[in-house]
C-alpha cells in the first residue's frame, strides 16, 4: 500500500495526532490540498454528515450516506468523498491504537481483528437501522468539535467518544471473511501505481494499460467499473491535487509548478485549476 496515493494527517507529528476536516461542498478546512481522487491513509476514518449527501468510494464499493448519518472507513483503504447534493459533513481521523488502552492487552486483539481485516472496507451507519446508536454519538464527536475543541479536556473527551463509538461498533458488526483481490482491483491498483510515478510526464492510454498487461478497452473498463471515472480524468485530477500540495508547501513559479505535474501549458493549467478550485493557482497559494 506504502506505493499508492497517501494522504498524510497533517497532525500526525503533534503530540494528539486527531485530525478533524470540516467539509463544505468538498471544500476542506483546515485546506486539503488533497482533491477528488481516490487515496488511503494509515488512520481510521469517522464520517458524520450534518447537511446534504455525500458518496464515499472504495475500490470495490460506493455508498450514498445522508445528513443525520455516518461512515467508518478502515485504515489502509483506497477510497475518496464525494458531494452528492450541497453537503456539510465532518471527517475525524485518527490512529488506530487511540482505541488500543494499553499494548499488548485484549482490547488492542480486539481493535485489530476489525481494523486488520481487509475485507472490511467502509460501513454506512444508517440512522434507522442497528447503527442509530453509533449515529448519536458520531454527532456528539461533532458538537464536541464544535463546542468544546478550545478546553484542556478535550482530548479526554475525543479519546472517550471514539472508544465508546467503537465499543458499539464491536456490538454490532460481523466480520466478512477475508478474501483476495477481483482481477479488476488487482489491475486498477497497478494502474494508480503508474500514474503515481509517472503523472509528470506524458501519459498515454496504450501506455496506462500496459502498465496492467491489459488492453486499452480493458483500462477503461477497470477505471469506469471500480473507480466510475475515465483514465483521462482521474490523472487530471491527481495532477491537480499534486500542484495544490506544490502549491502549498513551495515558493516555485506556477509555470514551473504547472511543468513538473504534467502539463505543458501553463495556461491551460490554470484553466483546469480554476475550474476544479474556483481559484486561480496564485490564489490558491495565498489561500
Amino acid at each position: 500500500m506504502n506505493k499508492y496515493i497517501n494522504s498524510k494527517n497533517i497532525n500526525a507529528n503533534s503530540d494528539f495526532p486527531y485530525l478533524v476536516l470540516d467539509v463544505v461542498n468538498q471544500h476542506a478546512k483546515p485546506i486539503n490540498p488533497g482533491f477528488n481522487v481516490m487515496h488511503w491513509h494509515n488512520d481510521l476514518q469517522f464520517i458524520y454528515v450534518l447537511n446534504g449527501t455525500i458518496q464515499i468510494k472504495t475500490l470495490e464499493k460506493s455508498e450514498e450516506i445522508v445528513a443525520g448519518n455516518g461512515a467508518f472507513i478502515n485504515q489502509n483503504v483506497v477510497h475518496q468523498v464525494n458531494h452528492r447534493t450541497n453537503s456539510h459533513y465532518r471527517s475525524f481521523i485518527f490512529p488506530a491504537y487511540f482505541l488500543d488502552f494499553y499494548f499488548g492487552g485484549p482490547t488492542q486483539r480486539l481493535v485489530e481483528e476489525l481494523t486488520l481485516n481487509q475485507s472490511l472496507e467502509l460501513i454506512n451507519f444508517k440512522l434507522e437501522s442497528k447503527w442509530a446508536a453509533v449515529c448519536n454519538k458520531l454527532n456528539q464527536l461533532s458538537q464536541l468539535f464544535e463546542n468544546n475543541r478550545q478546553s484542556h479536556l478535550y482530548p479526554y473527551e475525543v479519546l472517550t467518544a471514539l472508544v465508546s463509538i467503537f465499543l458499539e461498533i464491536q456490538k454490532r458488526v460481523s466480520l466478512p471473511q477475508q478474501k483476495q483481490d477481483s482481477n479488476a482491483k488487482t489491475r486498477v491498483k497497478a494502474m494508480l501505481e503508474y500514474i503515481q510515478k509517472n503523472y509528470s510526464q506524458k501519459i498515454t492510454l496504450a501506455e496506462l494499460a500496459k502498465s496492467a498487461n491489459i488492453s486499452k478497452a480493458e483500462c477503461n473498463r477497470c477505471f469506469h467499473s471500480i473507480l466510475q471515472t475515465s483514465p483521462y480524468n482521474y490523472l487530471l485530477e491527481y495532477r491537480l491535487s499534486k500542484a495544490a500540495e506544490l502549491l502549498k508547501k513551495t515558493k516555485l513559479p506556477i509555470s514551473v509548478v504547472a511543468n513538473q505535474v504534467g502539463f505543458s501549458q501553463a495556461s491551460q493549467f490554470g484553466k483546469y485549476f480554476k475550474a476544479k478550485t474556483s481559484l486561480t493557482p496564485l490564489q490558491f497559494r495565498k489561500s
